[in-house]
């Protein structure tokens, strides 16, 4: 890689970025996100390192997310980080030129500022870090963005690089949305009604503008079909390293990683030699008396807080247990009395075994042994305790029936006395 020339010079003729194009890296075409995608670059690069070397990446001829990419360089400190290259797509949405050599520089209402943000999480947490929000951007449109930020190394040991990954979607003001909603539904009221054909997968920043049925939300938590139980614990620790991101540990960040790592858990359960595979890989073994505990371990790291770990497990554990189907766990801690926590101590009361039933005739039982006697009729009985019926007589109570063979009765009376 050329690290010489600041950040790659002017933008690129479209014959050079012709010549990019006929020659792509191939990084797993089957995931439809852009950061996932670079996620799996990454990964491809370690070979068996602890960080991928800086020499082995080459973001002009990376067509897929390059033009989405920026290389910062920390080999001069990491207080004002500078930038070795920055893509087309993010040099013109930002409208940066060669004069902006160092982050210092960025314009902070920019979607480059909004990678940059996160470089220290990196230096912190010595690993790739996935985020998603949203902001107000400089021409004053609200802009939904998702970014991933990977760690490289020029000497397999200190972190002196960090390449990232942006992709973004900027919606209308509320005006233009409501033309162009109503011309969509002119537009359908006279179009012939197409064929039922195969779902197109949104990849890139224009996704979704084109589908009027697709809204904001939708893009920001689009989960791709996994044609592997890899590519779900992927796609689940992604989720799962944007929940720990320290400005997006909100309540709708986590539970999306939660019902990832359930999508993954479930899907394990119909796999069980290539989840052992996994859990081998990652130094971990299955639980029988707690299943969801190495699963959980494994997407959001065993060196995770383990009070939080076990919370996680209990609420998958939960869902199963309530045969929440996959993909809807989101939803169900939304609706989910107490949210999270709700669902741990419910869980938790399942668990926790049920009290002995208490004896109380045999305790009324025993305290009438005790008591005093109130007097004495010489009448046979064959049980211990005899309901007698009696009458006010002229001297005390005259004894006219004895209920012994109604043992229910018995029973009541004797709880009724110890009362």
């Amino acid at each position: 890689m050329d690290m010489s020339r600041g950040i790659n010079g002017p933008l690129e003729s479209p014959v050079e970025h012709e010549a990019v194009e006929d020659r792509p890296l191939e990084i797993g075409t089957d995931e439809r996100r852009m950061h996932v995608r670079a996620y799996n670059h990454w990964v491809s690069l370690l070979r068996g390192r602890a960080y991928p070397s800086i020499e082995d990446l080459d973001p002009d001829n990376i067509a897929d997310f390059g033009p989405h990419s920026v290389l910062l360089d920390f080999s001069e400190g990491v207080e004002n980080p500078h930038i070795r290259y920055l893509g087309r797509a993010l040099r013109e949405e930002t409208g940066v030129d060669a004069s902006i050599t160092h982050v210092g520089q960025v314009p902070s209402r920019s979607l480059l500022s909004r990678l940059t943000d996160h470089y220290l999480q990196i230096i912190a947490n010595r690993a790739p870090i996935g985020f998603e929000a949203e902001f107000v951007g400089t021409r004053g449109h609200n802009t939904l963005y998702r970014g991933i930020l990977m760690p490289f190394s020029s000497d397999e040991d200190t972190i002196d690089f960090i390449y990232g990954v942006i992709n973004w979607k900027e919606l209308v003001d509320a005006e233009t949305q409501a033309k162009l909603n109503a011309e969509i539904e002119a537009s359908r009221r006279v179009a012939p009604t197409p064929p039922v054909t195969a779902a197109t997968w949104a990849d890139g920043p224009s996704a979704g503008f084109d589908s009027p049925d697709v809204s904001d939300s939708d893009y920001l938590i689009e989960a791709p079909a996994a044609s592997s139980l890899g590519d779900r614990l992927m796609l689940a620790r992604e989720t799962a390293a944007a929940a720990r991101a320290s400005d997006t540990r909100s309540r709708s960040a986590l539970y999306r990683a939660l019902a990832r790592a359930y999508d993954f858990a479930i899907a394990a359960e119909t796999d069980d030699e290539a989840y052992g595979s996994l859990l081998t890989q990652a130094g971990l073994v299955a639980q029988a008396r707690a299943p969801m505990t190495p699963c959980v371990k494994l997407i959001f790291g065993a060196d995770y807080d383990k009070t939080r770990l076990t919370e996680f497990a209990a609420v998958l554990t939960h869902a199963k247990r309530c045969d929440v189907p996959q993909g809807a766990l989101d939803a169900f801690l939304e609706t989910a009395e107490g949210g999270i926590k709700g669902v741990v101590k419910a869980e938790r009361a399942l668990r926790r075994p049920a009290a002995p039933p208490v004896d109380i005739y045999s305790r009324a039982a025993e305290e009438l042994r005790e008591r005093p006697s109130l007097g004495h009729v010489d009448i046979e009985a064959d049980g211990e305790f005899v309901v007698l019926l009696a009458r006010k007589g002229a001297e005390g109570l005259d004894i006219v029936a004895s209920l012994e063979g109604d043992a229910a009765l018995t029973e009541r009376a004797v709880r009724k006395a110890a009362a």
